[in-house]
């Protein structure tokens, strides 16, 4: 097989990695996709560093034993620990997450931006160096957000267990001016709308929120154009799903990235 006839392999701590998934897919729909999410071992965000890695190292290491032609860390977390480590392991594309500071510091209204990560993106050194670099701290509160993934994954995805998870977390911005919320964890794109209405009701503003899974899409776009790796010819590619929990259905994972609106 050609290279450029390879899959791109996408990795998740679970579901989250399906919505930057099916945004690469709009964007590259003549591409063939194979998506791992771990969900063994899911969450992420609240374990070690050292945890993170071992495990972003095995997931990523079923990818590249599939054959694929570039890897797309779908997953802030994992992301943070151990994106140096993969460039350094594996000898193919390596394409990162980063939480959309940048562009919401840009596009905010009055107010500070907002980005709601897991406690483990938030604490560390990568995500610290994104805010140094943009000379952020005064203008940025992050918050961990733990237990989050675990009701997405859950099936929680309705307003009112949304809302309810965030009235107890983000209870201390009430009269705060919040002028852009950065979802830093791509499991929470799944509920964008119960949190943007959450944050319009608190902060009594119509809020923009940005998400970084099109950030990512664009930019596996630019690296696969630079090394000629774009599939070559018509149609639509395949798309294929694996999970790392014995027994699961993996039609569940299907049907979250069908009903997804990228």
């Amino acid at each position: 097989m050609s290279a450029n006839c390879k899959p791109i392999g996408f990795f998740d701590s679970g579901l989250g990695g399906l919505s930057v998934l099916k945004t690469a897919r709009r964007l590259l729909p003549g591409e063939n996709y194979i998506y791992f999410g771990d969900n063994l071992n899911a969450p992420y965000g609240e374990k070690s560093e050292e945890e993170i890695k071992k495990l972003t190292l095995n997931a990523c290491g079923f990818l590249y034993d599939k054959g694929v032609k570039a890897i797309v860390i779908a997953c802030n977390t994992a992301t943070s620990a151990a994106v140096i480590m993969m460039r350094e392991t594996y000898n193919i594309p390596v394409i990162s997450m980063e939480p959309a500071v940048k562009p919401a510091l840009l596009g905010r209204r009055e107010g500070k931006v907002l980005v709601l990560a897991t406690p483990a993106t938030v604490s560390q050194a990568r995500y610290l160096g994104l805010i140094e670099r943009l000379n952020a701290h005064s203008e940025v509160i992050s918050v961990g957000c733990g237990g989050l993934v675990e009701l997405i994954e859950e099936g929680h995805t309705d307003e009112e267990s949304i809302h309810d998870y965030l009235s107890k977390r983000l209870a201390f911005l009430d009269g705060q001016a919040v002028g852009a919320v950065v979802l830093g964890c791509t499991h929470y794109s799944f509920v964008e709308a119960a949190i943007k209405s959450y944050i319009d009701k608190l902060t009594h503003t119509d809020c923009p929120v940005f998400d970084g899974r099109h950030g990512t899409a664009r930019q596996l776009q630019r690296v696969l154009e630079s090394q000629n790796l774009l599939r070559e010819g018509s149609g639509e590619g395949y798309v294929q799903f694996y999970a790392s929990l014995p027994g699961y259905d993996i039609s569940k994972f299907k049907k979250v990235y069908d009903d997804f609106n990228a």
